[in-house]
């Protein structure tokens, strides 16, 4: 497995590119994102990690122009920022995943490999309809009634995961943990953050609302 590690901090990246080595990954190193930019253009790679303190520019903005040519591959944030304004402004970016440091090594190897896994999944059913809205897994393009709706990558897993499971209520619960693969917090608003965000761009003008909200229970799309 190929990992481009963006990280500025030389002994960190250093340890962790031994580390990762051992684990299976073949680990090369940027010490900054200009440069790791450059390399994207001529180089894959199965997984991205970054940190988001750096010079010249931020990881979150590397995450972003890395979004512009590559919707495919998953990045992974590593970064001391933890507050959840942090986390959601990294999803926001395009994002697949968000680990805080100081943090335990195997967390961190096992959040990687299933960030590649589930990327090599093959996905037997390449669009997805519900009622005017099409999906298409495999360049990740959405639009509704013919109109293109620009998602982050967060979004479009939530609206891909809601469409897949229509007809039936999902809780907030179920949803962190099948689209952020994390246990639910309840003193966070994230999901109710995410959802909003995709009523303003999938429901917002259009006059059959597709996101319908179960007080209590969470949310549905119902094809009635």
């Amino acid at each position: 497995m190929k990992l481009l590690l963006v990280e500025d901090e030389v002994k960190l990246a250093t340890t962790l590119k031994s580390g990762l080595d051992e684990s299976g990954f073949q680990v090369t190193i940027q010490f900054e994102a200009l440069s790791a930019l450059e390399l994207l253009k001529s180089t894959t790679f199965d997984v991205i990690v970054s940190d988001i303190a750096m010079p010249l520019m931020s990881g979150l903005q590397f995450v972003k122009e890395v979004r512009k040519i590559d919707q495919q591959t998953p990045i992974l944030i590593l970064s001391a920022f933890d507050s959840i304004e942090n986390k959601i402004e990294g999803f926001n970016s395009g994002i697949d995943d968000y680990l805080t440091k100081p943090f335990i090594f195997i967390e961190l190897v096992v959040r990687l490999k299933s960030l590649v896994q589930r990327s090599q999944k093959i996905i037997p059913t390449t669009i997805l309809n519900f009622k005017g809205l099409e999906i298409n897994l495999d360049n990740k393009i959405v639009s509704r009634d013919l109109n293109n709706i620009e998602l982050t990558a967060k979004e479009f897993d939530l609206i891909v995961y809601l469409v897949k499971n229509k007809n039936k209520v999902i809780s907030k619960k179920e949803i962190a943990k099948n689209v952020w693969d994390i246990d639910f917090d309840t003193g966070t608003n994230v999901i109710e953050v995410y959802v909003n965000y995709l009523r303003n761009k999938i429901d917002r003008d259009f006059e059959v609302k597709l996101i319908q909200t179960v007080h209590g229970r969470g949310y549905i799309l119902k094809d009635d």
